[in-house]
């Protein structure tokens, strides 16, 4: 195995010893970004130590760099990881350091800087959180077209709830409009009742509590989907690797192709 095939193993996969080393290595400094984006944020504290996080920011900004740098040269085709959404993560969290240095600190780029906790998503796979992650992972993927019909059905049933709200209350009782009765059907269906908007009406009331009683069984319904998906896939046998080509985790231990585009996993095939 060459060199750069031993270092795409080590910087994009987790079954070996370096590999989690790696990754640990990185949450850490992950962990330490965060930790400085959240404490500057208070003014008292920024007054004290602000010199010190700066100093720790530009070194962990630079540390990032040269790792997505190197993400970039190890992998088979730049441009899958450069536009693949954890590429877009590692880019965009470097910019504001950067764009800080030539056009002044903005608070506006903190938000930016906070993208680096997406990145642990990815570090995740190590150690015993391997299968689970994946399995977790895949269950959501199964189970996408399933809970995009039940949100488009419970879209369509919110609709027709405030728009009934805003027949039988009307404006006089604050239901001015229907999508103002459509942010009452969403707020009552899912429990969360803020309580700014209410019916008077006898029949208004009657409504309410009909949504009411239907939202325990619509916030059931996405649970049991996703955890049927996940006893499924909690039966198969993943690992961390990650597809040359395109980037897609979660293979099958005995996979030598991946799943998504047809690509040998071994980047040294290719």
């Amino acid at each position: 195995m060459n060199i750069k095939n031993r270092a795409y193993h080590i910087i994009f996969e987790a079954d070996s010893p370096m590999g989690k080393l790696f990754d640990l290595v990185l949450l850490f400094f992950i962990m330490v970004s965060i930790m400085i984006v959240v404490l500057d944020s208070v003014q008292a504290i920024n007054q004290k130590y602000g010199e010190i996080f700066s100093i720790l920011e530009w070194t962990i900004t630079i540390i990032f760099t040269i790792e997505y740098t190197l993400r970039i040269l190890v992998v088979d085709k730049a441009r899958s990881y450069i536009f693949s959404f954890y590429g877009l993560v590692d880019l965009m969290s470097l910019l504001p350091q950067y764009v800080g240095l030539f056009f002044g600190a903005a608070q506006s780029l903190i938000i930016l800087r906070a993208l680096r906790l997406l990145r642990i998503f990815r570090i995740l796979k190590i150690t015993r959180y391997t299968k689970e992650g994946q399995v977790l992972v895949e269950a959501l993927k199964a189970s996408r077209a399933k809970i995009s019909v039940f949100l488009f059905a419970v879209g369509t049933l919110v609709v027709i709830i405030g728009a009934i709200m805003y027949l039988v209350e009307g404006g006089q009782n604050g239901f001015t409009s229907i999508p103002q009765g459509i942010y009452w059907a969403i707020v009552t269906l899912t429990t969360v009742g803020y309580g700014d908007i209410i019916p008077i009406t006898f029949l208004g009331k009657l409504v309410a509590s009909i949504v009411m009683i239907m939202g325990y069984g619509i916030i059931a319904v996405p649970t049991g989907i996703v955890s049927y998906e996940i006893s499924m896939q909690a039966t198969k046998s993943l690992n961390s690797r990650v597809c040359p080509d395109c980037l897609v985790e979660g293979h099958e231990e005995k996979a030598t192709f991946c799943k998504s585009c047809g690509s040998s996993l071994e980047p040294d095939q290719h």
